[in-house]
């Protein structure tokens, strides 16, 4: 067996060494390696270049270093029926909960209201209603959702979700479809997204969208949305628009439509969007490494690959 790694923005190298001890037996090369394509078995994968799969006519999975697989699903060269695996762990998952439970009580603890007091040097005693005066609408209820779901529950906040299919989540109220999204919305406070970037999905954290908020929450402030998942997602002009007019009180943004975020955005100077350079659930060596070697072990033993991507569906 050959595992071919193909990371960009990633040491190779030490992502290499690490699975070379974790695979005794099978040889584990770079790009810039001297090998057969013909040998690659299994490729573990980030943003794909254009020629990332050339050869590779014996491969039995992709494996992704990411959650999301937008990008793979887009490469016009990604082999049809070889099974695409996706990474998703205890340590990626709670990495992102824990993300998602910091901006959400930033935004209900109105911290945008008092770096404002702060910069203005104005000591103004406003006292945050507490958690469970605040609506929290989580977008996608797959693992990451209904992990973040679970640590929001801890702090007594009134929780919403919405997915594509629909789901059923004790203590939670449910939404799915086109014909539910709006519904969701209007009783909204915080909007949080973890939704997979498909077609359906891309551009979805528009205006429109945010227009259809719950006005008022927030101890009069309004509406807040948290965006942790793609850049597709959104659509920053708008977010732009509606943070500068109200339709929006504030934004935290750990994703973008391009990164780097270029320094001309006219997010990195507004004082109510809080900006992290996607890294709210970042893969890790250690346990990225020890994932997948236990996935290519398994598959060698006859046993099904976990967490395959429906490839028609885009997740």
């Amino acid at each position: 067996m050959t595992l071919l790694l193909h990371l960009a923005d990633f040491n190779e190298r030490s992502w290499a060494d690490k699975f070379a001890a974790a695979l005794p037996g099978r040889r584990v090369v770079l790009r810039g390696d001297d090998y057969d394509p013909k040998e690659i078995e299994y490729i573990f994968i980030w943003k794909p270049k254009p020629d990332a799969f050339d050869g590779l006519d014996n491969l039995k999975a992709v494996l992704s270093l990411g959650a999301g697989v937008d990008a793979l699903l887009r490469h016009p060269r990604l082999p049809a029926g070889v099974p695409v695996v996706r990474f998703m762990d205890e340590d990626l998952t709670q990495r992102m909960s824990d993300y998602v439970l910091q901006n959400v009580l930033l935004h209900q603890r109105l911290a945008t209201r008092f770096k404002r007091d702060q910069a203005a040097k104005r000591w103004v005693q406003l006292y945050p209603a507490p958690a469970w005066d605040a609506v929290v609408g989580v977008m996608g209820l797959g693992q990451l959702g209904q992990d973040a779901i679970r640590h929001l529950k801890v702090f007594g906040y009134k929780l919403r979700g919405w997915s594509r299919t629909p789901k059923t989540i004790e203590g939670v109220e449910t939404f799915a479809g086109e014909a539910e999204f709006d519904t969701f919305l209007a009783g909204t406070d915080i909007l949080v997204n973890l939704l997979p970037l498909t077609p359906e999905t891309r551009g979805i954290l528009n205006y429109e969208t945010f227009a259809k908020l719950h006005r008022g929450g927030l101890d009069g402030e309004g509406p807040v949305v948290i965006n942790a998942a793609r850049g597709g997602h959104q659509k920053e002009a708008d977010i732009v628009r509606a943070l500068q007019d109200r339709t929006l009180w504030a934004a935290s943004l750990d994703v973008f439509e391009v990164e780097p975020l270029p320094k001309e955005s006219p997010l990195w100077d507004m004082d109510n969007v809080y900006i992290t350079p996607h890294i709210a659930a970042a893969s890790s060596e250690r346990t990225g490494v020890a994932y997948f070697s236990k996935v290519i072990k398994d598959h060698e033993k006859g046993l099904p690959l976990p967490n395959v991507v429906d490839v028609a569906r885009g997740y």
